[in-house]
């Protein structure tokens, strides 16, 4: 599986070398670059500006060769986003899903999710701190169809995981 945080951009030949070997291809937005996505992002709706790049990168790695169910599409959590950009694209994650490509969410440790959980004292948690805001993420992700799931603490989201599942089978 390649995981293209430039969905392309940096280097078109990507979605060729993923077409001739049949290798899945992971397609994430991010504004800017690494070194100033984070310097006032500004979105006007940044649900549909991200669904809206997602399916015009994912229609170039089609032109070059990949098939439709081998790109997923990763709405970038914290990469050039503020914390309500990355509430409001959480939310909407079943507006991504409704595309039919698999979609990755990769909320794991994010910082946004810090911003709400204070600690006891006032202060921001740590990001190993934020196991049980990862697992919530993960158990919406769930709810909303997300198919893919980026965690550095694989048990306890997988718990989560399994549990939104079952829920949403009952």
């Amino acid at each position: 599986i390649l995981n293209d945080v430039s969905a392309g951009r940096e280097d078109e030949r990507m979605f060729a070398l993923a077409a001739s070997h049949a290798a899945p291809i992971i397609l994430m937005h991010m504004q800017g670059a690494p070194a100033t996505m984070q310097q006032n992002p500004a979105y006007d709706d940044v649900a549909a500006e991200v669904q809206a790049f997602l399916l015009e990168r994912a229609s170039a790695a089609m032109g070059a060769g990949m098939p439709h169910e081998q790109i997923a599409l990763a709405p970038g959590i914290g990469f050039g986003k503020t914390r309500e950009h990355n509430l409001k694209l959480v939310a909407s994650l079943d507006r991504l899903v409704a595309t039919g490509h698999a979609v990755l969410l990769g909320t794991s440790r994010k910082r946004f999710m810090g911003s709400i959980c204070a600690n006891s004292d006032g202060s921001a948690p740590q990001p190993t701190e934020l196991l049980g805001a990862t697992c919530a993420t993960t158990a919406l992700g769930v709810a909303l169809g997300v198919k893919i799931f980026r965690v550095h603490d694989v048990k306890a989201n997988r718990q989560a995981a399994d549990v939104a599942h079952a829920i949403m089978r009952a």
